[in-house]
């Protein structure tokens, strides 16, 4: 994902993080976002690795 470019239709979900501002947020406030988002990431990663591993043994069967 290019953050450069321009969006076309509305973003959803994890796109339209990158669209808001975060000029007004206190510091707190950015290292609470962070925090989460650093969580999410970690969540999403093991998602992936279970997703991966679920696919290697779809694999491995079918061969």
């Amino acid at each position: 994902m290019d953050f450069d470019e321009p969006i076309h239709g509305k973003p959803t979900g994890a796109a339209s993080l990158v669209l808001e501002l975060l000029d007004d947020l206190s510091v707190f406030e950015l290292k609470e976002r962070l925090e989460i988002l650093q969580a999410e990431i970690a969540r999403t990663e093991k998602a992936i690795e279970s997703k991966e591993v679920g696919q290697s043994d779809a694999d491995k069967l079918f061969r």
